[in-house]
């Protein structure tokens, strides 16, 4: 029984150690990884050496087929293209099997220390995170070692001789358990190397190893198809593709079985070599019969899937729950998600102009709905961002992850803004048939063209994060400050004149200036955490006295009274992402 034991703590040690090996080598170049696979589509040979290349960096082409995919719900690569990226992906994985299957065990003490010494000492840099890979690898070449150590006294039990005479030779049975303990362990990669271990160990006869090889194949592809069943129906199409490769490609293997046992041992006298090079013949085969038929695979799949009619419906569109996984992926479906809560406040900012001059109701009343959205979009982004491990996070996605928050905070309030602004149409205006004088109207029509044109400019610098754009943005600010005071002040010049339009609708005039100033405000705070990170915030232009102290967070005499409230609002989102709060309101 200790025997046993021993041997399932083994084989979890190389679960785990895999596991760590994947998430560490996507948390230092998942940015750089998405990248080549970007560059990387316009050929299809190019895409297949991409996909060997960084899946025998993760070690896992699940992890791949999620990034390819996620690439295709964005429309950025042909469906044909990701296929052929899928079948080097699989050989990748092939070729670190074939790596992982020479002695490396005197590697592993030395893995194992020098990662443990670079991880505790330098946690949160790159360094560490690379020795956090270095511990996963020694983990998994120390794994390998135990198993094989374990398995020997089992060998000699008669009881479990007795039990392998008696195992049937059936393949499609020894195919669905090497299926179902990848999906169970979610690495095919694990599963290839405890069936090449074990076989060389003489625990499982070969024909049953190959069988669980191929059953680790389908496993791999069912495991990406069940991990994206939820997702849009333009990142569904390349798992499927991938498990339809695997699923034909077993289905050739079946009949060719007894020949590949009978040839095999000849030309491999070695079990535990038969294993992994039968593992990577599998999938250079894949590849070669497969790579001239993407095109008609991708045009097959996209008549299978076909994507519903796009109606914009409010609800979160690119928030991708199996990018979570690949942090970097998953900030980056968050910003988008965040510039689709940008918009729908821009359409909302949009409509005030015209419920304004028309007297429309039934607008106003859609465009107050519409907040409920924003609301909505603010909680689900939020939900999602707190579902990314900050640990997993480099220092400019720790940074980014921060922006986004601020940035949603923001578009959340102005939501609200808009929405108090539209009632106080509708109260103060429409329902008492008043009307602004043409001077007035005009003011505020100046006011409202410069805040969506600031606007514009605040989503352009919370996706670009250019230093001058931000620079821009802060600086119109003050001018719109500066029309503020020239707007109220000439209101109160028409009301001195007895101006009748103006008097009517004087507490509505100054009520909406001074709101569309506030809503300036917090399109403007989008530019500070550039800024600041910069080091380019504005200098003071009041003296340090007047600021007063804010939880004993103390001003410093080179920042502005605005660009202390700004700093304190950002350090503020921090807390507030924990906080729970309810979509609309």
């Amino acid at each position: 029984m200790s025997h046993l034991l021993h041997l399932l703590a083994a084989i979890s040690l190389l679960v785990w150690g895999t596991q760590i090996v994947r998430t560490g080598i996507l948390r230092v170049f998942g940015e750089n990884l998405r990248h080549l696979l970007t560059v990387s589509m316009g050929n299809r040979f190019n895409a297949v050496v991409a996909g060997i290349g960084v899946t025998s960096l993760v070690q896992s082409s699940t992890a791949t087929c999620l990034i390819v995919s996620s690439f295709l719900g964005r429309n950025l690569v042909p469906l044909a293209a990701a296929l052929a990226v899928m079948l080097g992906a699989d050989m990748g994985t092939s070729l670190m099997a074939v790596a992982f299957s020479f002695d490396f065990s005197w590697l592993s003490p030395f893995l194992i220390f020098v990662g443990v010494l670079m991880f505790t000492t330098r946690e949160k840099t790159t360094a560490g995170r690379l020795g956090r890979v270095a511990i996963g690898l020694g983990l998994m070449l120390m794994s390998l070692q135990l198993i094989g150590e374990t398995t020997r006294p089992l060998t000699e039990s008669p009881p479990v001789r007795a039990l392998l005479i008696a195992l049937p030779n059936e393949i499609l049975l020894d195919i669905f358990v090497g299926a179902l303990l990848t999906v169970l362990s979610y690495s095919s990669l694990a599963i290839v190397l405890l069936t090449a271990t074990l076989a060389s160990s003489g625990i499982i006869p070969p024909p049953v190893a190959l069988g669980l090889v191929l059953g680790a194949n389908l496993g791999s592809g069912l495991l990406a198809v069940l991990t994206t069943a939820r997702a849009p129906v333009a990142e569904r199409r390349l798992p499927l593709g991938n498990l339809l490769f695997k699923a034909v490609g077993c289905l050739i293997a079946m009949p060719l079985m007894p020949e590949v046992l009978k040839h095999l041992p000849q030309w491999i006298p070695s079990p535990h070599q038969q294993v992994v090079l039968f593992h990577f013949g599998f999938n250079v085969m894949l590849a070669i019969v497969f790579i001239g038929l993407t095109p008609l695979i991708a045009r097959q799949l996209e008549r299978l899937l076909t994507a519903p009619r796009v109606t914009d419906s409010g609800r979160p569109r690119h928030l991708d729950r199996s990018a979570l996984q690949t942090p970097s992926l998953a900030i980056s479906c968050a910003a988008r998600e965040a510039l689709h809560q940008a918009d729908v406040v821009e359409t909302m900012l949009r409509g005030i102009l015209p419920v304004l001059r028309e007297n429309d109701l039934e607008l106003a009343e859609r465009l107050r709905e519409m907040d409920d959205t924003v609301d909505e979009l603010y909680t689900e982004i939020k939900l999602y961002l707190t579902q990314i491990s900050r640990e997993s996070l480099s220092e400019r996605e720790s940074r980014r992850w921060t922006d986004i928050v601020s940035f949603t905070i923001n578009m959340e309030q102005i939501g609200d803004i808009i929405e108090r602004v539209l009632q106080d149409i509708e109260d103060k205006k429409i329902r008492k048939d008043r009307r602004f004088s043409d001077a007035g109207m005009a003011e505020i029509c100046h006011l409202h063209e410069r805040l969506l044109a600031n606007l514009r400019l605040g989503m352009s610098v919370f996706l670009d994060g250019h230093v001058r754009d931000a620079s821009r943005l802060l600086e119109e600010k003050a001018r719109f400050r500066d029309l503020e005071h020239e707007y109220a002040a000439s209101h109160i010049a028409r009301l001195q004149d007895n101006t009748a339009h103006s008097i009517e609708t004087s507490s509505l005039h100054l009520d909406l200036i001074s709101d569309l100033k506030r809503i300036n405000s917090h399109i403007c705070s989008i530019a500070y955490p550039i800024l600041e990170s910069a080091g380019a915030l504005s200098p003071t232009r009041i003296r340090h006295s007047v600021l007063a102290p804010f939880d004993g967070d103390e001003a410093t005499p080179e920042e502005s009274a605005e660009d202390t409230i700004a700093r304190r609002s950002i350090a503020a989102a921090r807390p507030r992402i924990g906080a729970g709060r309810t979509a609309g309101r």
